[in-house]
């Protein structure tokens, strides 16, 4: 019988912290998502930095995560690209700086202010490049 209390009260305990740990994404970003991509099969939300970041599977395109503010202002989209696809500078420097390791995922990433920037997945490490190619950091994962 104490098992089964203890069992319980974990039980109980537990609900309301998992509830909490839901996020709540403002309908105005929902709707600003919802007019972007409508051919959106799948969106995941994250919090990031105080905004939301809605990962979405698109069927027959490339998937797309975009970072929007609480008011629904798109503040960065990132696509998936192939790694052919990166400028010509990045692919150079990943093998001059890494050698023989292999770029995983390739973005393009598109800024509020319309710069862009790419990124190339090696090992757990996002490098990051402006729109030429030039190094700009790593973000680790």
């Amino acid at each position: 019988m104490r098992k089964l209390s203890v069992v319980i009260v974990l039980f109980v305990l537990a609900v309301p912290y998992a509830q909490a740990q839901k996020l709540v994404v403002p309908e105005v970003v929902k709707a600003k998502v919802k007019a972007l991509y409508p051919k959106a099969n799948d969106v995941d939300w994250e919090l990031e930095d105080g905004n939301y970041e809605a990962e979405i599977e698109q069927k027959g395109s490339s998937d797309v995560s975009v970072v929007l503010n609480a008011q629904g202002s798109v503040l960065e989209t990132e696509t998936e690209i192939k790694v052919s696809e990166l400028p010509t500078a990045v692919r150079t420097y990943i093998a001059q700086q890494l050698g023989n390791k292999k770029i995983k995922e390739a973005a393009k990433i598109v800024k509020a202010d319309n710069t862009v920037e790419y990124e190339a997945q090696v090992g757990k490490k996002d490098y990051l490049f402006d729109s030429v190619g030039v190094f700009l950091k790593i973000a680790g994962k």
